[in-house]
């Protein structure tokens, strides 16, 4: 898929059941670069309210280059971070983490 700018993106679309009933949708969109640059977006979308969180590698204004825009709207600026250096090892840390907000989501 592309986005509106062009970039070829990964989205995931979770299944509705994976979630307790108060969310709506929730997706996952991965933009990785040829340098290794990357932007990894999580939505929830609830009936009430949207609640996000973004984990980016690159170079910007208002962050060093690696940092994470916190839940639960991802404000810019971020906060600064550090991932690591391969590809999956960031994918698995940011599944580990969706896995612990769903857990929580279905504890509340």
């Amino acid at each position: 898929m592309t986005d509106a700018s062009g970039h070829l993106e990964l989205q995931v679309v979770f299944a509705s059941s994976y979630y307790p009933a108060p969310v709506d949708d929730a997706t996952l969109t991965v933009r990785w670069y040829t340098n290794d640059d990357f932007t990894i977006h999580y939505r929830e979308v609830h009936s009430e309210h949207t609640w996000k969180c973004r984990w980016d590698r690159h170079p910007n204004p208002h962050n060093t280059r690696d940092h994470f825009h916190p839940p639960p709207t991802a404000p810019t600026p971020g906060d600064d971070d550090s991932w690591p250096t391969d590809h999956r090892d960031v994918l698995r840390l940011v599944l580990d983490e969706i896995e612990d907000r769903i857990a929580v989501l279905w504890d509340d």
